[in-house]
């Protein structure tokens, strides 16, 4: 009888998003998620209407994913071609499905469509999907993608977790990306995409309905294009139960500070009072407060009624630490437990570059190649020495543990930066705040923010996917600038990865040109 449950339950969760088998239509639209009314790059289920968010992207664990992602875009104001990155996908031997531009795809050109195909044997959890093309995301095209497992170890500790329990965090903007200078300030928070900004009007808010006595799992997606939040709602707390895909042992906290790119699954019970509760996601940049219902949204009580909460925010006295959260399942970083005795350790150098005006890492910035690094690989480059952009590929080998440090120093502008490496998660054996290092049972996850001025943020992970990686910064304006690194892991068996044929056509139709 439990098992039937758990069915229905499961069937009811995927009901009403789409995947893992669907057509993702890249659309321009005007919105107004907070009241200005601008053109926005979309994802959608139509060839002409598209939301922010894009549509919540689902399936279960064992999955595999059709996407197929039509372009549809005509404003030139903005990007018209794209790319989809399936944020969190270790793309096990389809590294070319991975999405990044000049790391594993050229981008898909209008009137074109692309279909990603990728499988997730041992993954579930919380991720998401956004263009990994230039600054392009920042624009709208982001979404969230939930991955359902049945046998979740958490699973006793909830009653809820569907489509109504995301909560998607965004900056947005009024002006296009191309439009805007190199480090621009957003001008709302938008929650489940909905926000008010300064001195604008009393645009909707996100509302959150919840039943009194009920336990829901809450997955808090950052979509952010810059700042982090300090998340929290009135009156209630949190239980912490996954970071990022990886289940943690349940911690209680009353705030969450997320960055870039990050996602967690709380467990909040509806435990209060029937009213209306404010949702808070404070910004480290853009307005700062919460006067008129910026960076707000409403958990409103089933009977509540429909008005703005009279709920007032307490001194957080429970915030998350990163170093309290544990891998529930095979917890502890490869390799010796001492810093520095990985097999391959590797040291960046993250400054800010006021001649190139751009980021470096130990000496070179990113700037994306016209040939994929991936298909340099496949047309015979071997060592770092023979790949582009010079300086910023780092040839790994297989089955090894690889040790990163990451010093936040002042010439770092701009941080805390967000780190997030594709087709892989590692340990942050030193998190940000810490002069500590934890190799028995260090938080598991895919973006760590490298803290402030004197830190030394370490990750481990084992080189046991072969793909080009990209390591950059989720901050989305200072990877344009060149915040990024690529490790070519195992290069032997990425040179014989087969894509499809409609892969190898992305490059010569974006340069213009039949493949031959």
């Amino acid at each position: 009888m439990r098992l039937l449950t758990l069915t229905l339950l499961f069937l009811r969760i995927v009901s009403a998003s789409i995947g893992p088998t669907a057509d993702l239509h890249i659309v321009n639209n005007n919105i107004q998620p907070d009241g200005f009314t601008r053109s926005a790059v979309l994802a959608g289920t139509s060839s002409t209407v598209g939301t922010f968010p894009g549509p919540l992207i689902s399936g279960a664990k064992g999955t595999t994913f059709f996407m197929n992602v039509v372009n549809h875009l005509t404003d030139t104001t903005m990007l018209t071609t794209t790319s989809i990155h399936w944020h969190g996908m270790f793309q096990h031997r389809t590294s070319w499905a991975d999405g990044p531009i000049g790391v594993t795809q050229c981008p898909i050109t209008p009137g074109d469509s692309f279909l990603y195909q990728f499988s997730v044997p041992d993954q579930a959890g919380t991720f998401w999907y956004h263009s990994h093309h230039s600054a392009q995301y920042c624009d709208g095209l982001r979404g969230p993608l939930v991955i359902y497992d049945k046998l979740d170890p958490n699973r006793a500790l909830y009653d809820i977790d569907d489509e109504t329990t995301v909560i998607t965090l965004a900056d947005w903007y009024h002006t296009p990306s191309p439009q805007l200078n190199s480090f621009p300030t957003p001008d709302a928070t938008l929650i489940n995409g909905k926000g008010r900004y300064s001195g604008g009007p009393a645009a909707p808010l996100s509302n959150i309905t919840v039943v009194q006595g009920k336990r829901y799992r809450f997955r808090l997606v950052s979509m952010s294009c810059l700042p982090n939040y300090v998340f929290s709602i009135d009156g209630h707390t949190m239980n912490i139960i996954e970071v990022d895909g990886i289940s943690v042992t349940p911690t209680t906290v009353d705030s969450i500070q997320i960055f870039a790119g990050q996602r967690y699954s709380f467990v909040l019970t509806a435990s209060q009072p029937t009213d209306n509760y404010w949702i808070r996601a404070l910004p480290n940049v853009g307005t700062p407060g919460f006067n008129g219902g910026i960076n707000s949204a409403i958990l409103q009580y089933a009977g509540a009624p429909n008005q703005d909460p009279t709920s007032t925010q307490t001194a957080s006295v429970m915030p998350m630490r990163e170093t309290d959260l544990h891998p529930l399942v095979n917890p502890g970083a490869p390799g010796p437990a001492k810093p520095g005795a990985a097999d391959i350790n590797i040291n960046l150098n993250i400054v800010f570059n006021y001649t190139l005006f751009k980021y470096t890492l130990n000496g070179a910035p990113f700037d994306p190649p016209t040939v994929p690094v991936l298909l340099q690989i496949l047309s015979g480059a071997k060592t770092a020495q023979e790949m582009l952009p010079p300086g910023s590929v780092y040839v790994l080998p297989r089955d090894k543990v690889v040790e990163v440090t990451m010093p936040a120093v002042a010439l770092a502008i701009g941080g805390p930066h967000p780190l997030h490496l594709h087709g892989n998660t590692f340990d942050v054996i030193r998190s940000a705040g810490s002069s500590t290092y934890n190799f028995v049972n260090p938080v598991r996850r895919d973006v760590v923010s490298i803290g402030q001025n004197g830190d030394n943020v370490t990750i481990r992970f084992t080189t046991n996917n072969a793909g080009p990686w990209f390591l950059h910064c989720h901050i989305d304006w200072h990877m344009v600038l060149g915040l990024g690194v690529v490790f070519a892991v195992d290069v032997p068996t990425i040179s014989s990865t087969n894509p499809p044929a409609a892969w190898n056509q992305l490059c010569p139709t974006y340069n213009g040109q039949s493949a031959p």
